[in-house]
């Protein structure tokens, strides 16, 4: 009997008020077989991790696969720092707030390298992450009119030399382990389109561990998800299932911090305007899921749920979502063509 090469999961990011072992109660209650938690769910009382033995005997306990850990804030750190934002601040202590901007730098660094050896003795190989605004807050506007190169300046070229210089040392790092950074192409990012995740690519001279998180969540600006992922293919080696709507006639750069009032609307997956079946399919035709148990050592990839919404209850949307995957998604995948059992 046909099997699926997918099983449902879901990502702790949003969840982060709940503890490593609430989590993965919550998860397993609402049908999923793995789970990806948020680097924080792994802190211990101290202010370091908890060791890897800990977080086994708790995915162990909940009779839940480890699909991977969710870095994504520690990443926007390191590489948003440098620009004195201060949307790093809830993803750091508040002694280290108080650092200069390059003691911040050096310690989200220390950060990310030890949460990397610990994703390496867990045996976790792809790290969902992105990186942060390394070529400036001017270019991640993306505005057409932005003089970003002039007589004595190129915004794009220091871009790139800085994400270079920036990222080596983790880069490094995450080589030496065997292990993958999953970018997840993301408005205001390092690489907000697939174009731009090339551009890393070719910068760093193509270094492997450059790999992609699939989001099709995040394709609303002219570039939609099949053009994206297929153009980064090979190096897709995670992914995200999460919906979305354009409210019409609300412009999309409009300056709204309160979510109901955006245009872009994350929505519960059944809902959305993507075809979310489509976008399972595709994953399994640019090499996903084979390509994620030949690192991961698994027998099914996880379909990582991120369901949430301006208006429902983030764990009845998310709980919600969870069984949209196993139901709809996890399918039985096709061992060859409808054609063959046709004729005599």
């Amino acid at each position: 009997m046909a099997k699926s090469v997918y099983h449902p999961s879901i990502e702790g990011g949003q969840h982060g008020a709940k503890s490593l072992a609430d989590f993965l109660a919550y998860a397993k209650k609402a049908g999923a077989a793995g789970a990806q938690p948020s680097n924080y769910m792994l802190h211990n009382d101290k202010g370091g991790f908890k060791t890897a033995k800990e977080i086994r005997q708790a995915f162990a306990k909940a009779k839940m696969s480890l699909d991977g850990i969710s870095s994504h804030c520690a990443f926007w750190v390191h590489t948003t720092a440098w620009t004195g934002s201060p949307t790093i601040r809830p993803f750091i202590p508040a002694d280290v707030a108080k650092k200069s901007l390059a003691e911040i730098e050096a310690w989200s660094e220390d950060y990310i390298l030890r949460l990397l050896d610990l994703c390496a003795e867990l045996g976790v190989k792809i790290v969902p992450m992105f990186w942060g605004v390394a070529f400036g807050w001017e270019m991640a506007t993306g505005y057409p009119w932005g003089f970003w190169k002039g007589g004595d300046y190129d915004l794009l070229k220091a871009g790139c030399d800085r994400f270079v210089r920036k990222t080596g040392k983790i880069r490094a790092h995450a080589r030496k382990l065997g292990i993958y950074l999953a970018h997840e192409i993301h408005p205001g990012t390092g690489a907000m389109c697939a174009d731009d995740f090339l551009m890393l690519v070719g910068a760093c001279d193509g270094d492997k561990v450059l790999a992609v998180n699939a989001d099709p969540s995040h394709c609303w600006e002219g570039e939609d998800w099949e053009t994206r992922f297929r153009k980064v293919g090979p190096r897709v080696y995670a992914c995200h299932v999460k919906n979305f709507v354009i409210r019409k006639g609300v412009p999309l750069r409009k300056m709204q911090s309160e979510w109901t009032g955006r245009a872009m609307q994350f929505t519960d997956l059944p809902s959305g305007e993507l075809n979310m079946v489509r976008y399972a399919e595709m994953l399994i035709d640019i090499g996903y899921p084979a390509r994620y148990c030949k690192v991961m050592g698994t027998k099914t990839a996880p379909l990582i749920v991120e369901a949430e919404s301006a208006y429902q209850d983030l764990d009845s949307c998310s709980a919600n979502g969870i069984g949209y995957v196993r139901d709809k998604l996890c399918f039985p995948t096709a061992g060859g063509s409808f054609e063959d059992g046709m004729g005599v």
